[in-house]
């Protein structure tokens, strides 16, 4: 997102963060469906048995470490994407868009391992635990290809608890139907230099105690997190807090309204249950909010001249954080004025699908006559819809700064006077 623009009625928006109808797509995200991604690479158990396979030491674990943390401190899962693996060694999810380099060189790489490996194959002829077979340096090069245009990355969950050591993790696949175990491979270390692999069942309990690499698909990186925001534009705060505010007209980002106004805020955001299985990582929440903003008109004429304003943004809650409160100090809407009668609000949890919205209605005061105003909320048809409905102002200030309960996610809102 690099700039604020009005949203109009009927428009149908990118699910990332737009603050008061920002809209702005991040480079190389497509409109459209999102089910078949990732259909061309190849299966998730054969990566991790192709993990598994290599000559793994700890340079390549610190590699992955690296990655993961990095996407991390952007606001996303502990993950590692194949794009990011094959392109910029040991860079996180969003670190493109910063302009950061990877913690450090690495002088061999888990890209060259797999290739070299996959190399061995085709000498050998061996297709090993992945079962991957390979009979050209054409058809290798093919391979790496669909696995770093692919959504397939790796998963370390409790990342933040590795002690360090050249132990290598055990490695599992999501077998995206939900289910809380399965196989894994347990790589020992032998006094050969030889390594040998173990099948183990894998369970998210076993994942806390230690180190686990699930291969699993991407599903946030396309979209900017609230994190990443506030890196690409530290400007935008309020009074040196972290309030995302948009830019009035005529005035520079994070320079207050006239004075004598309203905003309206998202102060927290509390998930009481984990949407996906642990395999698949983190909840994509999306928080979608629809108003007509600033609106002061006086006649029905004037009415016209006004257009809803969707904010909409992504809330990643990793699991161990289930039950956290989290503070995100988001402003829906930066001026709520008292002619606005109610909001549309809608909270959904992403799981792909075909784009929709839901249409629905803000409502605004003229004279003490109310005007409903049509507003399209985007979701997409698998996603989880947490929560949707209307809020009022006289529940907004019945309810400042109380925490309250939508579906199984707790939201604290709050009005600001600036």
């Amino acid at each position: 997102m690099k700039n604020f623009q009005s949203v109009t009625a009927g428009a149908f928006l990118l699910a990332f963060l737009m603050v008061q109808g920002c809209i702005d797509p991040i480079p190389g995200h497509a409109e459209g469906d999102v089910d078949d991604a990732g259909d061309s690479a190849p299966p998730l158990s054969e990566i991790a048995g192709l993990l598994s396979e290599l000559p793994l030491e700890y340079e390549h674990i610190k590699e992955i470490h690296n990655a993961v943390s990095a996407s991390s401190a952007n606001g996303y899962d502990e993950e590692y994407t194949m794009a990011n693996l094959f392109t910029e060694p040991g860079s996180g999810v969003g670190d493109s868009q910063l302009g950061k380099k990877s913690a450090s060189g690495y002088v061999n790489p888990v890209s060259a391992l797999i290739r070299s490996h996959l190399l061995s194959k085709m000498e050998t002829r061996s297709t090993g635990i992945s079962g991957v077979s390979v009979g050209s340096e054409e058809d290798v090069d093919a391979y790496i290809e669909a696995l770093a245009s692919s959504d397939i990355q790796i998963y370390w969950p409790f990342s933040e608890n590795w002690q360090g050591g050249d132990e290598i993790p055990i490695l599992t696949f999501d077998p995206e139907d939900e289910s809380s175990t399965n196989t894994g491979y347990r790589i020992r270390r032998t006094g050969t230099g030889e390594n040998t692999v173990e099948t183990v069942v894998v369970d998210e309990k076993m994942a806390s105690e230690t180190p686990v690499w699930v291969i699993n698909r991407n599903s946030d990186d396309n979209y900017l997190s609230i994190d990443m925001m506030r890196q690409l534009h530290p400007e935008w705060t309020l009074d040196g807090g972290n309030l995302v505010i948009r830019p009035e007209n005529g005035t520079s980002p994070g320079t207050k309204a006239t004075s004598g106004g309203r905003s309206l805020i998202m102060k927290d955001f509390c998930m009481k249950r984990n949407y996906d299985s642990w395999f698949a990582g983190a909840s994509e929440f999306f928080v979608k909010c629809g108003a007509v903003e600033n609106f002061t008109a006086s006649t029905e004429a004037e009415l016209q001249l006004y257009s809803p304003s969707v904010t909409d943004f992504m809330v990643v809650v990793k699991r161990k954080q289930k039950g956290e409160t989290i503070p995100f100090k988001v402003v829906l809407f930066s001026d709520w004025t008292d002619q606005v009668e109610n909001c549309a609000f809608m909270i959904t949890e992403d799981d792909g699908g075909r784009q929709t919205s839901w249409k629905c209605t803000a409502v605004v005061k003229i004279s003490s006559k109310s005007y409903g105003i049509e507003v399209d909320l985007p979701f997409r048809t698998r996603d989880d819809i947490v929560w949707r409905g209307s809020l009022s102002s006289r529940y907004m200030e019945a309810h400042d700064n109380v925490t309250e309960n939508f579906g199984d996610v707790a939201v604290t809102f709050a009005t600001e006077d600036y």
